[in-house]
Formats: structure tokens, C-alpha cells, sequence
């Protein structure tokens, strides 16, 4: 089968990782696939296992490079003879759901989250034929938001690579100021305006928890976005923090940390790596306070793909209280508990079996 895989770009993120590992899977089971984006990071891996990128210019609306991406996809299902188009996020779904409907391809999307929805994005918003989302309530969102036919969206996982993502000793210098006397609390993230609040948090959190830890904390805040500026800033001051920018060893970084503290495909990369975690997310994307994950959390947290989403706010003392909390309990039974979650419920191979499911017309 001849797949086009479509998306904003290909930089580190949740659903350009999905895109990534989705077409990697796809690639190795035999079938042809192109991913189209406005390129990024995560090319050079897709190419290493011989998916073919196409750049178009899909990360934004303005109107050149709208009309160019519409050229650029409408050329590649001809020449490539693509059979299914499917497309990760609103730009790349309202786009090629005007190109589908021209060339007469069949059209599917993934749904990666909750959007803003007004008047004008709800009439021009395009979900495809079918539909997949990455949680249960996002799913309920999207038919009543936007009155899909319940018949044609289902759930759908965040399929983890879990050849990268073990736990495993890193001998190597991966140029990181580690400080080996510290426990150490790590959070990996875009650092945009309105997905910064966790790392503002543990930033201001840094000197209590060092005081209050047994040998002290160093916190490790890994990603990048519009707001990194700012936490350069706000940590300037704190001698255990450390952000790291924008990595894609993030699973290294994960082996020498001792607890993680975020959400979504971040948290269940973490829980691969058989650390334990506290569910927290940001405000503005209405995720809220889950705490400390467990066998007792388990259904909840996989309702919402890991997001915490309609939950009650993130509250600072009580994440605290969290973090000192699993920094002494039994790491190793807890870390053994998540990898096995991972193993059993969210691989690269159920993933892309969700989505060949989907392909089927």
C-alpha cells in the first residue's frame, strides 16, 4: 500500500514522534510511505529507515504557503500513486481534505488533542472519512464537536519504541552538567508560552525540594519552544536546575534520572525506561493534577492518553509532597510496573495496527 502520512513538521514533539515511529513501523511491515512536513529534526530518522520526506510548507496558514503545500501534495499523489492520505493535525487535515476530494484519494486523520474551536475553524476543520484519536475523551470531543459519525472514529494509541526506550546504562558523555550527588526530577516538554507552567514550577520548586531531599536535587527541564528564554531566566538563580534545550537522545537523558514529572507521550517514554512518574500537565491546555502514577491510576490516566485532562489544577505544594514522596519509595517496583503497562498496552505494532484498520475501505 502506497501511504502519505501528512503533518506539520517533523520536530520534536508528541505528535511528530507519533508520525515518526507510525511510519517506521508502516515502512518495516512492507508497505511504501512518504511523510510531507515542513521538515525538521526527526527527518534524518525517518530517512535512516527509508521513509521518504517530502517538504512542504505546512506549519502555518499563511496563504503562499497554504496554496504551495496544496501544489506540492496534490503532485505527490499522482506521481507516487498514493492510496491513503493520512493526516496528523488541523492545517495538514483541512489541506489535504480539499486535495483528497479533487484527486478522489481516500482520507483518514489522527486526532492528537483538544483544539480552539470558533465558528470559522469548526466549518473548515476536515477529519477525514475516518477518524482516529488518541484517547477516549478526545474521541467524545471530536463527535460532538464537530458531529462525526461515532462509527468512524476510533481510539488509537501513542505507540512507544521500545527498543529505544529501555532502561539501560549510559556510559557515554552526553555534554550535560549531571550532577552524580543528586537525585534527579526530570520533565521533558515543548517550553511554549502555554506549555511552560510545569517547568516554571519545578524551577520554582528547585531550592525546597534540594533542601527537603535527602543529598538534594538537581531538576532537568528538557525541551525547547518561545518561553525557553524565560525559564533560562527564572532557573539563572537556582544552581540545581538545568534545561537542556531540545535533545533527540531524550531516552539517555531518561536513564540517568530518577523521577519524572509531565504528561502524554513524554510520561509513557519515561515509564518505558522504568521510571516512575507524576502526572502533571498545563493549565491552558486544560490538563490538571493526576499525581503519582499506579495501578490505582491506571484507567484514569489512559482516558485522557496520559494528559490529565479535567483534572483539578496543578497545585504546588501538593507536587512537592509527590516528588519527595516517590524520590523514597521502591523506584525499582514502580519502574518495573510502568515498563510492563508500556509492553502490554502501547506498542509501535498496536499503533500501526490501529491505524491499517483504518485504512481498510
Amino acid at each position: 500500500m502506497n501511504i502519505l502520512l501528512v503533518t506539520m513538521e517533523m520536530n520534536i514533539g508528541g505528535a511528530e514522534t507519533h508520525v515518526l515511529e507510525l511510519a517506521k513501523e508502516l515502512q518495516h511491515q512492507g508497505h511504501v510511505v512518504y511523510v510531507a512536513s515542513a521538515g525538521g529534526s526527526l527527518v534524518a530518522e525517518l530517512e535512516q529507515n527509508k521513509v521518504t520526506h517530502i517538504y512542504a510548507p505546512l506549519k502555518d496558514k499563511k496563504i503562499t504557503h497554504v496554496f504551495s503545500a496544496m501544489k506540492i501534495l496534490k503532485q505527490t499523489i499522482k506521481d507516487k500513486k498514493i492510496e491513503i492520505v493520512h493526516a496528523h493535525a488541523r492545517i495538514p487535515g483541512a489541506i489535504c481534505g480539499f486535495i483528497c476530494k479533487k484527486t478522489k484519494t481516500h482520507f483518514v486523520t489522527t486526532i492528537h488533542g483538544i483544539y480552539r474551536v470558533n465558528a470559522i475553524l469548526k466549518k473548515i476543520t476536515n477529519w477525514g472519512e475516518k477518524t482516529l484519536a488518541v484517547s477516549e475523551d478526545i474521541r467524545e470531543h471530536a463527535i460532538k464537536t464537530y458531529n462525526l459519525n461515532p462509527d468512524n472514529v476510533k481510539v488509537t494509541i501513542n505507540g512507544i519504541n521500545l527498543e529505544k526506550f529501555k532502561k539501560q546504562e549510559i556510559k557515554e558523555n552526553l555534554n550535560v552538567a549531571f550532577d552524580d550527588s543528586k537525585k534527579k526530577i526530570i520533565h521533558v516538554s515543548r517550553l511554549d508560552n502555554e506549555s511552560s507552567e510545569v517547568a516554571k514550577t519545578l524551577i520554582n520548586l528547585a531550592p525546597e525540594l534540594n533542601a527537603e531531599s535527602e543529598n538534594g536535587v538537581q531538576i532537568i527541564i528538557v525541551g525547547s519552544g518561545n518561553y525557553i528564554e524565560k525559564l533560562q531566566q527564572e532557573a539563572s538563580s537556582k544552581e540545581n536546575v538545568l534545561l537542556t534545550g531540545a535533545r533527540t537522545d531524550v531516552e539517555k537523558l531518561l536513564n540517568k534520572a530518577d523521577v519524572f514529572v509531565g504528561v502524554s507521550r513524554a510520561a509513557l517514554e519515561a515509564m518505558a525506561v522504568e521510571l516512575p512518574i507524576v502526572l502533571v500537565g498545563n493549565p491552558e491546555y486544560g490538563q490538571g493534577y493526576q499525581g503519582i502514577f499506579s495501578s490505582n491510576s491506571l484507567e484514569m490516566a489512559k482516558s485522557t492518553n496520559f494528559t490529565c485532562r479535567g483534572l483539578e489544577k496543578l497545585n504546588k505544594e501538593v507536587l512537592k509532597k509527590d516528588i519527595l514522596k516517590v524520590l523514597k519509595e521502591n523506584k525499582e517496583e514502580m519502574g518495573k510496573y510502568n515498563r510492563n503497562i508500556v509492553l502490554s498496552e502501547y506498542s509501535v505494532k498496536k499503533m500501526a495496527s490501529d491505524a491499517l484498520e483504518l485504512y481498510r475501505f
